[in-house]
């Protein structure tokens, strides 16, 4: 079987919201204004920030990504929560049950959500091509080696796969950092 070398892509602190916090944080009638798009298909940076309400601090400018979602969701690192004064839990994007609670604050109004602040589960999004071609399967566990000066493999590491995907790892800036990932760098996907 071939190797597969996968793009590691830094995904620093944001947030996914519902039409309903949106209109909450930003006004009545406030639509996502995309401000780039991101390597995820459909998934954009968008020109609105919110800031994060912790008990020992607050994190301000994060951004928004679009589009909508049915759940709104924030992805912070733990170092982040550990600022912010909050214990959250590392799970998969996406799974917010049971996650840590937070207030939002935006330019039209606050909300407390009861759940949906997590540290991302570090995950590859994978199309079903590249599955096929490597012989992965969707929610299998692999480990990413990181050659450099802070060389690095990441265990725990979850295959995302579908359609609506692109090709590449995800990781927080915590991992990051702790990899010396910056600019474009390349891994490569070890099964277990």
């Amino acid at each position: 079987m071939e190797e597969l070398k996968v793009l590691i892509e830094t995904s620093s602190r944001h947030l996914h919201l519902t039409k309903e916090h949106l209109e909450t944080l930003f006004g009545k009638g406030a639509v996502l204004h995309n401000k780039r798009e991101l390597s995820q298909p459909g998934q954009f940076l968008t020109e609105e920030k919110v800031a994060l309400i912790g008990p020992k601090r607050t994190i301000e400018g994060v951004s928004v990504l679009g589009p909508e979602r049915k759940d709104t969701q924030i992805e912070i690192s733990l170092t982040d929560a550990r600022n912010l004064g909050v214990t959250i839990p590392v799970k998969e994007s996406g799974d917010v049950a049971g996650s840590a609670p937070i207030k939002l604050k935006g330019p039209a109004g606050e909300v407390e959500i009861s759940q949906g602040l997590i540290a991302a589960k570090r995950h590859i999004h994978m199309t079903p091509e590249d599955a096929e071609k490597y012989g992965f399967k969707d929610k299998e566990i692999v480990s990413v080696e990181v050659e450099g000066e802070r060389s690095l493999v990441f265990n725990n590491v979850v295959l995302r796969v579908s359609e609506k995907f692109a090709t590449a790892m995800h990781v927080d800036t915590d991992e990051a950092n702790a990899a010396g990932v910056c600019g474009t760098v390349y891994g490569r996907v070890i099964r277990r």
